[in-house]
């Protein structure tokens, strides 16, 4: 296939329920297209987009690859199929802390998002890529491997568990330092992938993060001795995307 145009746009931080609708309207906006051309129906946005949102009109020229980045003040997220009592406190609790929750329509389990995390979220046609939402997990994957390795960080695949670690083979020393979570609708994705820059940690510990048990959570701060700038690592994730996903980022306003 050609390659492909991704539309990048830094949302810097942002509430998670703001760019969740954010994600949500460029999603419909793509299915919208993709029901103009094949003629399925699909959902339309009942309210008009506030100023600076994409235009519905622009369906009419067919579906278009995103990639947002934002940092998300605290909060704790749990996915369609988590588990409730992976999370250790109270939403009295939550409240007290400043921190949110959401339900949410992706997949995994429980996490957190907060400063110092780039969060990623690629909108794709992956139809104008490859049907294969397996082999899409592995390139978000290997998009954070690549990435680390410019810090000196050897990242890893740990068998049967989605995201990124150090030490993923050696029993009571496996750290998860990138966690991910999608949602596909007519091959179009949304949500993405987290990955600890110089995130607190301390935030893991009223979760069982991802679900899993007797793991730790890792950042690269943590694995470095140093905090870093988040502008360089975003650079470096955009750099890796391009590479892996075989595209070229667009910086048009959306």
């Amino acid at each position: 296939m050609a390659m492909q145009t991704v539309v990048f746009k830094d949302l810097g931080t942002m509430s998670y329920r703001q760019a969740w609708d954010y994600q949500e309207r460029l999603l419909q906006q793509n299915l919208r297209a993709k029901s103009l051309m094949t003629g399925v129906a699909a959902p339309l946005v009942a309210d008009d987009p506030p100023p600076g949102w994409p235009d519905p009109q622009q369906a009419l020229a067919g579906t278009t690859h995103y990639l947002l980045m934002v940092e998300h003040p605290p909060v704790y997220t749990l996915g369609k199929s988590g588990h409730p009592e992976h999370i250790l406190i109270d939403e009295k609790t939550m409240e007290a802390r400043g921190i949110e929750f959401f339900r949410t329509n992706r997949g995994g389990d429980i996490t957190f998002h907060g400063p110092g995390q780039i969060v990623a979220y690629p909108v794709l046609d992956l139809e104008k890529f490859y049907t294969d939402i397996g082999k899409y997990l592995r390139n978000l994957e290997e998009v954070i491997i690549r990435v680390m390795a410019d810090y000196g960080l050897q990242g890893e695949r740990s068998l049967g568990q989605t995201g990124v670690w150090l030490d993923a083979r050696l029993p009571g020393k496996e750290r998860k330092i990138c966690a991910m979570g999608v949602r596909c609708s007519r091959w179009i994705t949304m949500h993405g992938l987290a990955f600890n820059v110089n995130t607190d940690l301390s935030y893991f510990n009223d979760i069982i993060p991802c679900g899993i048990r007797n793991k730790q959570v890792s950042s690269l701060e943590l694995e470095t001795g140093r905090k870093w700038d988040m502008e360089d690592v975003k650079n470096r994730i955009k750099n890796q995307f391009e590479v892996v996903f075989d595209c070229s980022l667009s910086t048009a306003l959306i």
